[in-house]
C-alpha cells in the first residue's frame, strides 16, 4: 500500500490487501499440496480447502465492494514466505507417511496466518462499525478455524502415527 496510513479504515485496507493476496498465492499452491500427499483423507481436505478457499476470495472481493476499497496489486511477502517454506519441503527424499505429516505442518503454517489475519481485520471492520463486512470477515476466520482443527486431527488420528 503506497502513501500513509493514517487511520484504522487504511490499516483495515492494508490487511484487506495482504488477506486478498495470500489467498491467491494458496490457491495456487494447494494443487501441487494435494498431489503430493499420499493419504487419502489429506488430498480430500486440501482439494476441500482449495474450494473454499475459492470463495474466500470471492468474499474478501465483496468486503472490498462494500467498504469500496481496491484490493488487487499488494503482494503478502509473509505468505510468500510461508508457501516458499512449504515448497522446499516438497522437494525433500520423505516417505510418503513422512510426507504427509510434514505437508499437514506447512498446511497449519498457512492457517494460522490466516486466523490471524482475519481476526485483526474482522476487529477493525467492527471497530470502524462496518457490520456486514465484520460478519464476512468473520465468517471466514471461523472456516480457517476449522479447516486448522480438521488439520490438527487428521494429523494426531492418521498422520503422525503412520509417520513414526
Amino acid at each position: 500500500m503506497s502513501g500513509k496510513m493514517m487511520k484504522l479504515d487504511d490499516l483495515l485496507e492494508h490487511q484487506l490487501q495482504d488477506l486478498y493476496s495470500a489467498e491467491n498465492q494458496i490457491i495456487e499452491a494447494l494443487p501441487l499440496m494435494q498431489e503430493k500427499a499420499s493419504n487419502p483423507q489429506l488430498k480430500k481436505a486440501f482439494e476441500m480447502h482449495l474450494e473454499q478457499t475459492r470463495q474466500q476470495k470471492e468474499r474478501l472481493e465483496k468486503v472490498a465492494e462494500l467498504l469500496d476499497i481496491k484490493i488487487k496489486g499488494e503482494k503478502c511477502k509473509a505468505m510468500e514466505g510461508i508457501i516458499k517454506e512449504a515448497q522446499s519441503f516438497l522437494k525433500e527424499d520423505a516417505s510418503p507417511e513422512v510426507m504427509d505429516a510434514g505437508l499437514i505442518a506447512e498446511a497449519q503454517r498457512v492457517e494460522h496466518y490466516e486466523i490471524a489475519g482475519y481476526g485483526t481485520a474482522r476487529h477493525y471492520a467492527e471497530e470502524l462499525g462496518h457490520k456486514e463486512a465484520a460478519q464476512l470477515l468473520g465468517q471466514t476466520l471461523e472456516e480457517e478455524k476449522s479447516t486448522d482443527e480438521k488439520l490438527n486431527k487428521l494429523a494426531i488420528e492418521r498422520v503422525n502415527v503412520k509417520a513414526e
